[in-house]
């Protein structure tokens, strides 16, 4: 129920030109809708039928992936398990091409789990298209357009249309007069000449994500998350054709043979980049973006507002160092608050308390390496294929993952002479959890399991039709949020290592108030603990040699840790060992708290207790001047 829940819990507040105004015919969604529609019934119409029957059964365990990830060849092998990479894989997938996909850490775990949780329709290029005469800025609004009219059709559980509101305070910008009052009481009332209402699209971005995985994974695909590309491996001709990985969960090393490795890495395309060539010239420029969640009283329900034109011209995005885990910093936060104090009428106290959560999310604008002027970045994304073979696409947005990844399969089908049984099926192919499901569907689980409305919604909005599955195995555990016991257990069935991977990315809760994941963190591991202990996969309590089991409050730096693996004469990157601290600290305060260590170290998956256990440290423990 994220995407309905975060309409009500935050607000919306999007710089960048006033482009936005222009995007007045509401009309036109249910246009595409139906334009999606007659596409569905033309294009592969049996096969997409048939591909479209939802699957039944389990899923494979991570075990039997990995397995075969061991064995097999494959022709194609996607490094990313973004929205990008996991597009390429179902993609490459459904058209009978035999596909691999890694992550480093969780599927979604980057970039793709930390946007606005907005399907854009392309809004901000009109301006451009329009009076500029663009044809190419024409071409990204209409293929943003169809595409996010295809996200809301193959997943409605996890999609929705979001009213977005304009404030006016100019006469001659009113289209529609006294709207803003009616619809946005809260608004300043000084000099409102009226508002604009545009519709966009909004969805919960990491379950989004997620879907599109394990759709693949249903039709054969074999993606594996926390599985690291240590190099690429190449042939006698110096072509790419596999990479060599390690198993982050296990620490194991092995080899996945393919005829074709795309790179679909966001921020961190150069590093793959460099592995197929070292000499390779960096394309990508990373670009943080910051968001907030504040509460629900600060907007009405399922409307957003449009802030077109900040105070100072700018936004929340800047250049950024290139980070597995970005982090708000208190001076954009500030910012965000400044300008929502500058909308609302000043009976609204804009506090700094009220912010549930913040995170930061790197948005991988690219250089064309394509084209002769490479100081200029690219609007849209870019694909290419280097010397060694190596298939990169990078750039892009979330709107267009599934129209990006289709012309990345068909740069690999012609670099590398792939033979695919069909064409690309995934316009109109369902994703998981959207087969059955009506927007009555929640009705049916209050009925045949007597749980409360708010509790049915958030299922049947979160895994959609397989929101049955969930509900049979159901235990309440807490009254603050409708998480239940059993979505941490199903959880682990869709490939959750970590009690990060749950919070974050599955239940999303650590998105939606850090508080509240806090409190039920202890109960996510206790859990998981039963559930991966159960299965032999590791998952079980245990007790370290480190003098924090003898201390009552306290933390530890990143300092802490760097001069004990220094001393132990144990080589750790230096962005690693901020990953581990950073996967850890739940505060994110820049330490790790006595809490939150004893939280972590019951599960084997927890990073940073391997690397310390292979390290036999002992670590020692600051003073805190607050208590946990």
């Amino acid at each position: 129920m994220f995407h309905r829940r975060a309409a009500k819990a935050g607000l919306a507040l999007l710089g960048g030109s006033a482009a936005a105004i222009y995007a007045i015919d509401v009309t036109n969604e249910n246009r595409f809708k139906n334009g999606m529609k007659q596409y569905f019934r033309t294009a592969h119409a049996d096969l997409l039928t048939e591909l479209n029957k939802r699957p039944s059964g389990q899923l494979p365990t991570r075990t039997d992936i990995v397995s075969k990830l061991k064995q097999e060849e494959f022709d194609i092998l996607v490094v990313g398990g973004g929205a990008s990479g996991a597009g390429v894989a179902l993609d490459a997938q459904t058209r009978g091409l035999k596909t691999a996909l890694v992550e480093f850490d969780d599927f979604s775990s980057g970039t793709s789990s930390r946007s606005t949780k907005l399907i854009h329709g392309g809004v901000r290029y009109l301006q451009a298209a329009i009076f500029g005469l663009d044809i190419e800025q024409y071409k990204m609004v209409k293929e943003a357009l169809f595409e996010r009219a295809n996200l809301l059709e193959i997943a409605p559980h996890l999609s929705c249309p979001l009213p977005i509101m304009l404030p006016i305070y100019s006469w001659w910008q009113v289209p529609y007069y006294w709207f803003g009052i009616k619809a946005f009481p809260m608004l300043k009332k000084d000099n409102l000449r009226g508002a604009l209402i545009y519709y966009d699209g909004q969805h919960n971005d990491a379950r989004m994500n997620l879907a599109i995985v394990l759709t693949a994974i249903r039709h054969g695909a074999k993606c594996a998350n926390h599985t690291k590309v240590e190099r690429l491996l190449k042939d006698e001709n110096g072509k790419v054709c596999g990479a060599r990985v390690r198993d982050m969960i296990k620490g194991e090393e092995y080899d996945i043979k393919a005829k074709s490795v795309v790179n679909a890495t966001g921020p961190f395309t150069d590093t793959i980049r460099k592995m197929a060539d070292p000499t390779t010239e960096p394309i990508c420029a990373p670009s943080a973006g910051v968001h907030i969640v504040l509460p629900g009283y600060y907007s009405p329900s399922n409307t957003g507002l449009l802030d077109p034109a900040t105070s100072d011209g700018r936004t929340t995005d800047a250049a950024s160092e290139l980070t597995h885990s970005p982090a708000p910093k208190d001076q954009d936060i500030e910012f965000i608050l400044n300008e929502i104090r500058g909308y609302l009428s000043q009976d609204v106290n804009v506090r700094r308390g009220d912010v549930m959560s913040a995170w930061a999310g790197l948005r991988p604008l690219v250089k064309d390496p394509n084209k002769k002027n490479t100081a200029s970045l690219a609007r849209n994304h870019i694909i290419e294929v280097s010397e060694s073979g190596l298939i990169t696409i990078a750039g892009g947005k979330w709107t267009t993952y599934r129209h990006m990844a289709e012309e990345t399969v068909d740069a690999a089908i012609k670099a590398h002479g792939l033979k695919p049984v069909n064409g690309c099926m995934t316009p109109g192919l369902k994703l998981e959890g959207g087969h059955d499901w009506d927007p009555l569907l929640y009705i049916h689980i209050v009925q045949d399991y007597g749980m409360e409305v708010d509790i049915a919604q958030h299922l049947a909005n979160t895994y959609g039709d397989r929101a049955f599955v969930v509900a049979r195995m159901c235990k309440m555990t807490g009254k603050a949020f409708p998480y239940l016991d059993a979505e941490v257990r199903y959880a682990v069935r869709e490939y959750a290592a970590t009690a990060v991977d749950v919070i974050a990315r599955r239940l999303r809760i650590a998105f939606l108030n850090t508080y509240a994941a806090h409190e039920v963190l202890p109960e996510v591991v206790r859990i998981m603990a039963e559930e991966l202990g159960s299965k032999g996969t590791g998952c079980f309590k245990r007790t370290l040699p480190t003098s924090l089991t003898r201390t009552e409050r306290g933390h530890i730096t990143v300092n802490d840790l760097r001069r004990h693996f220094r001393q132990r004469n144990q080589k750790i990157d230096e962005r690693l060992l901020h990953e581990l601290l950073n996967e850890v600290d739940l505060n994110k305060n820049g330490e790790l708290e006595i809490a939150e260590f004893f939280q972590g170290r019951q599960v084997v998956q927890n990073r940073l207790v391997r690397y310390l256990d292979e390290a036999s440290l002992e670590v020692p423990v600051h003073r805190s001047g607050g208590g946990v």
